[in-house]
Order: structure tokens, then sequence, then C-alpha cells
């Protein structure tokens, strides 16, 4: 990841935990975009730049504090194995979706029409990414910076609200299944990307070319 990068996720935790606490001071009240800009030591300009909507930052600092639970299950997952790891990152993500679901949905209605950011910045799904990360880290030097990217975005693709809402909706699945379903499909992207390093070992970043 680079530094441009790190520093965005950095401002947008900094936004984002000033809207909770305000939020959790005074839970009667919807705080102004100007005091969570003063909290977060940001101007407006740049809580608008990361949340185009008021909505969209009260729903993502709403979320945030639901996933604790997802942060302590990587915190005990064993630190050097991967798989382990990736099945309790599943597994805590939709452990979830009993209380968060519904504002899942609303997150995604309220983005999904959006354009893209100017500097092609992601509008959302930052901590899933970071959550999608440390759950991959042990891999970091095995697949090489290229590989491990890919695999981050491969898995964004079946770990949140989105692969439950298509499995519930268009399948018909309950929440329980479709966790199922996302953690076959995540060790299956897992275990694709591994062997596929196993297989050609003259590539392996940590080897002597011969």
């Amino acid at each position: 990841m680079d530094t441009r990068e790190a520093q965005r996720r950095r401002t947008r935790r900094a936004i984002v935990d000033a809207t909770a606490g305000l939020l959790a001071a005074d839970p009667a009240r919807t705080p102004a975009v100007a005091e969570i800009a003063a909290v977060a030591e940001v101007s407006r300009r740049t809580v608008y730049l990361h949340f185009p909507t008021l909505d969209q930052l009260l729903l993502d600092a709403v979320l945030g504090s639901l996933s604790g639970d997802v942060d302590a299950a990587l915190e005990a997952a064993p630190a050097d194995d991967v798989r382990a790891r990736v099945i309790a990152l599943v597994d805590a993500v939709v452990a979830t979706m009993g209380t968060s679901l519904g504002l899942g949905r609303r997150l995604v209605a309220l983005t999904a029409g959006w354009s893209p950011q100017e500097d092609g910045a992601p509008r959302r799904g930052y901590r899933r990414v970071g959550w999608i990360e440390a759950a991959l880290a042990p891999l970091r030097e095995v697949l090489g910076a290229d590989a491990f990217e890919d695999l981050v975005s491969a898995l964004a693709v079946v770990i949140g609200w989105e692969a439950v809402v298509v499995l519930t909706d268009v399948r018909g699945l309950t929440v329980a299944k479709a966790g199922e379903v996302c953690r076959r499909a995540a060790l299956a992207l897992l275990d694709a990307a591994t062997d596929e390093v196993r297989r050609a070992p003259w590539v392996h970043p940590c080897r002597d070319h011969p």
C-alpha cells in the first residue's frame, strides 16, 4: 500500500472516529459536518471528499461501532495460519449481519450511484480491505505485491454485505447458509493464489533466481 493510500485511510478513520464519538456523546442529536471536521481536525471539504453525504458518514460510523468483534476475531486467530485467519474473518463478518445487514443495505444503496473520485480512490470499503489485508498478512512477502493486491481484491467480492445480499436475495439463502458459501469461496480463492505460487517457484519473491 502506497503512502498516499495509507494517509487517505488514516484521514477517513479519523473522520469516522470523530463522528462515532459525537454520536456516542449525544445519541439524540445528529452532529453537523462542521462539528465532525473540527473534532477530526480536517476541513469540511475533506469530510465531503471522503463522504459526499452526511447520511453515508453517519451509517459508516454506526457500522464501525459494530465491528469490534471482527477486530477481536482477527487478533485471536493464529498469526501464521492464513486459512484459519480467513475463516475467522468471514465468520466474524457474517456474525455481524444479524444487526448490520439492514444498515449495510442502506450504505450500498447510498453509494451505488456515485461516480468514481477524480483520483480513482475507492468511495468506501476501507474497513473491509483492512481486515482482509490483516488476515492475509503472513502471505504478503510470499505472494509478492501484485498477487497480494489481486487476492485482496478477489476476497473483497466474497466478504461483506454485497455477497450476503446477493445470496439471500437472489439465491434465497439464510444468512447462516450465505456465510458458509462465502467461507468456501474465500478459501477457494486463497488456495488458487497459493497454488499458483507453488506451481511457479522460479518467480517466488523470496527465492534467488537460478
